[in-house]
């Protein structure tokens, strides 16, 4: 098993964390979104992947691309310990919690459209921070809600166990905190962030801890 990963990707960070909850043994490639022009525009890359994002895993000869499409197939394929729950209507909860950050929060910030923003539209570094900013705290800000008025709430998202929505929590955590979102009426977020992070899964995953780590 080998993982295409970029230390500050948080898409490849989500990956890393279901990989370390489920035990599971893998090579890591980095590949650095910004040197050389942004290695994951190159040729090699491009055959694993033709849209040029991280991550993608190499499994028994195939290439999977998408961090939600990976870690299901993850679950589905070493279903034990669980990510999602069994009930069908608590899955899709968790799922939602996954789907909010990774659709809603993520893309608007992804690097290659705050890239667009000041290479093309030249916006200022202050005015880009400042769009990265606006929606990501008016998406963490909902998850926040979601979370604090559903009884599933525990010390993770879902129970007292970490699942599916903390491996996309946890990134989106982490980047908010490097471009200094105002998180502070966010404490169910920072509580559970806290909890994620005394776990050798998370700690092992987070880019600092990244062999491409800058």
């Amino acid at each position: 098993m080998k993982l295409h990963s970029y230390f500050r990707s948080s898409a490849s960070y989500r990956v890393r964390i279901a990989l370390n909850l489920k035990g599971l043994s893998y090579d890591l490639i980095p590949v650095h979104l910004l040197k050389n022009g942004g290695e994951q525009f190159s040729e090699n890359f491009r055959a694993l992947n033709p849209d040029a994002l991280v991550p993608v895993l190499e499994h028994e000869g195939v290439a999977l691309t998408q961090s939600l499409a990976i870690i299901e197939y993850l679950e589905e394929t070493y279903p034990t310990p669980a990510l999602l729950a069994k009930s069908a209507l608590d899955r899709a909860w968790q799922r939602s919690l996954a789907l909010m950050i990774a659709c809603d929060i993520h893309p608007i910030n992804n690097l290659r459209i705050l890239q667009y923003l000041t290479n093309v539209l030249h916006v200022s570094e202050e005015e880009k921070n400042t769009w990265y900013r606006h929606w990501c705290e008016q998406g963490l800000a909902a998850v926040e809600n979601m979370l604090v008025n559903d009884t599933r709430l525990g010390r993770y998202c879902y129970g007292d166990s970490p699942s599916l929505a903390d491996c996309f929590l946890i990134p989106q955590i982490a980047n908010a905190k490097r471009l200094q979102c105002n998180l502070t009426n966010m404490p169910t977020l920072l509580r559970i962030n806290d909890a994620c992070l005394e776990l050798d899964s998370f700690i092992h995953a987070s880019p600092a801890q990244q062999p491409d780590a800058e």
